[in-house]
């Protein structure tokens, strides 16, 4: 890593998938699941999850852009969760699932829009993106028992029936920029 570092703010469905995937990428050198969007001061996983807190499970990506771009991070961020459906992802449904982009620079939207703009473009989804592009505010850092929950539970349910086989599609479709090689 060069030691310049910047971050992203993602949302898309439930962020166990997310910071899973984040993780394996090469110039990533932090994920940290948690809460964004919204209007609640320190709000819980039950809150959020009670869908009056206005915020997004998201998580927050720490990332070296001499390894990897903000737009690369964004193209990957498109292909592991549905960007058309809103307020959803496969059988979790509410706002905090949301597919959102909580920008931290004036930069940072450009380049999503530019990346929006060539996802929908390219008709990859057959539907329009109903990705919300906002502004990051606060990000509030999830419980403990949230962080990294794919590597610690990889017996689960959720983690062997929808985890499991976004993780694996990643890989393959990303392997010459993972961390370490695909299994």
């Amino acid at each position: 890593m060069s030691g310049t570092t910047e971050t992203a703010t993602l949302g898309g469905g439930c962020f166990w998938c997310l910071d899973a995937i984040y993780r394996d990428l090469r110039g990533v050198s932090a994920v940290v699941s948690g809460y964004a969007g919204g209007h609640t001061e320190n709000p819980t996983y039950e809150e959020v999850c009670g869908k009056r807190t206005g915020h997004a499970e998201v998580v927050q990506v720490t990332f070296d852009p001499a390894e990897i771009s903000y737009a690369d991070l964004l193209r990957v961020f498109f292909t592991i969760h549905d960007p058309t459906t809103k307020d959803r992802q496969g059988a979790d449904v509410g706002p905090q699932y949301r597919s959102v982009i909580l920008y931290h620079s004036e930069e940072q939207k450009r380049v999503a829009e530019q990346v929006m703009d060539e996802i929908a473009g390219a008709g990859i989804w057959g539907a329009p993106l109903v990705t919300e592009l906002v502004p990051f505010d606060r990000f509030w850092p999830g419980e403990a028992e949230h962080q990294d929950y794919f590597a610690r539970t990889p017996w689960s349910g959720y983690c062997r029936v929808v985890i499991a086989p976004k993780v694996a599609k990643f890989r393959k479709s990303y392997a010459d920029r993972l961390k370490r090689p695909a299994a």
